[in-house]
């Protein structure tokens, strides 16, 4: 939310300026309201400025949106992996509740064969205390019953051994229960600590798999608000762009009306010479060549020769596709050679007013920064024919002729023909 708070703000900002130019550009056509080259250089430069700005505010969002989708992505494989463990987890726990029913199972038939015991024992025992009862009611007089019926002593002898073996047997058979219901007891025990030990586990287990849904439930909160956060840098990057093409529109909008104004700017303080040459001047003292080419002014000096240089105005290193020939204001410009006008016309910030000849045979001539032309399209001219006047219209620093010629549609030395 900080983030788009801080880009509302600056688009605004380039908004206001984008609205303070237009209202300007609006006004130009109209010269009793038109604002001066330099008021609309420094909206033009505040523009680029903003428009600066703006490029590396885009970046910095493409940046965190970047970073942003990495984070989804890693959150997501987050989620991947805990969702594997949560299942492997849950596996776990099944096969766990399997081994409790199971211990379930073996120490209920514990219980069972312990109960039995038990009540086998219970039973012994009651018998044992009934017959002890017996013989306490009847006194040893029942005991000793049995021995006097004896017929004899060998029958007597046998008596008495019953007696005892069947005592002893009791008595074997009361230890031999009491031992079965120890060990069912200690065995159902047994069973007991190792089912604890089991739930214990899946205690734990569950505790983990617990865990792990918050932490999901967690990646998945996070998970949504970096969706929202990705689309609002989406938006963001949208708006931006938007404005951006917008900014570049108006920027091309107000360098035209730049040029515009220094053309107005420079009409307005141009006094043109009171007489102008006529058009019977003769040309150069240099004659014709023998291909009928003659030099375009009478006298000059060439301060750029035609290849690659620095751009005076522009600082930039660029070819330049002609020769620049110094001249007084207002010397005449003659048609290099014959041929047929194609353009006649101003640029602004460019040639300013300039004048194009085809020659035929594929040459053509162009000649630029002229105060005024006095030929128009579709003349036909001759060599040595005055077309205009020398003078600083246009990207110029200063009174020269801009002269070029082509052929076949590529830049030529226009020294090798004049």
């Amino acid at each position: 939310m900080k983030n788009r708070k801080r880009w509302v703000s600056i688009l605004a900002g380039i908004m206001a300026a984008i609205m303070l130019l237009t209202l300007i550009v609006g006004l130009l056509p109209t010269p009793a309201n038109a604002a001066s080259s330099s008021e609309i250089r420094k909206q033009i430069n505040e523009l680029k400025k903003q428009k600066s700005e703006l490029q590396e505010q885009i970046k910095d969002v493409k940046e965190q949106y970047k970073a942003n989708e990495d984070e989804i992505e890693d959150i997501v494989q987050r989620k991947n992996v805990i969702d594997q463990e949560i299942q492997l987890l849950g596996a776990q726990v099944l096969n766990i509740n399997q081994q409790i029913a199971a211990y379930n199972i073996m120490i209920a038939d514990k219980q069972d064969e312990l109960d039995n015991a038990q009540e086998h024992l219970q039973l012994l025992n009651k018998k044992n205390k009934e017959r002890i009862q017996a013989m306490e009611e009847e006194g040893e007089l029942s005991y000793w019953s049995v021995l006097f019926q004896a017929n004899d002593f060998p029958d007597l002898l046998d008596r008495f051994n019953m007696v005892q073996e069947i005592a002893a047997s009791d008595k074997r058979r009361l230890k031999a229960l009491d031992e079965a219901a120890k060990a069912v007891s200690a065995a159902k025990e047994s069973l007991e600590v190792e089912k604890t030990a089991v739930e214990q586990v899946k205690a734990e287990l569950n505790q983990t798999q617990q865990q792990l849904v918050v932490k999901r439930q967690e990646a998945d909160q996070v998970l949504t608000q970096l969706i929202a956060k990705g689309a609002e840098f989406e938006m963001l990057m949208d708006e931006s762009e938007a404005l951006q093409d917008e900014l570049m529109k108006e920027i091309a909008i107000a360098e035209a009306e730049y040029k515009q104004a220094l053309h107005q700017e420079w009409l307005a303080t141009y006094v043109p010479p009171t007489t102008w040459p006529s058009q019977d001047v003769t040309p150069s003292e240099k004659p014709p060549s023998s291909s009928g080419w003659v030099c375009p002014v009478p006298y000059y000096t060439l301060t750029s020769p035609f290849g690659m240089r620095v751009h005076p105005i522009r600082g930039t290193w660029t070819m330049h596709n002609g020769v620049d020939m110094a001249a007084a204001q207002g010397t005449p410009i003659y048609a290099a050679k014959s041929g047929r006008v194609t353009v006649a016309s101003f640029q602004a910030g460019g040639a300013g007013y300039y004048v194009s000849i085809n020659h035929g045979d594929g040459f053509s001539s162009i000649y630029m920064h002229m105060t005024h032309y006095i030929v128009s399209p579709g003349m036909y001219v001759n060599a040595g024919q005055v077309i205009g006047y020398v003078g600083s219209t246009g990207g110029s620093t200063g009174p020269h002729l801009h002269f070029g010629i082509s052929y076949n549609g590529t830049y030529v030395n226009p020294m090798n023909y004049v």
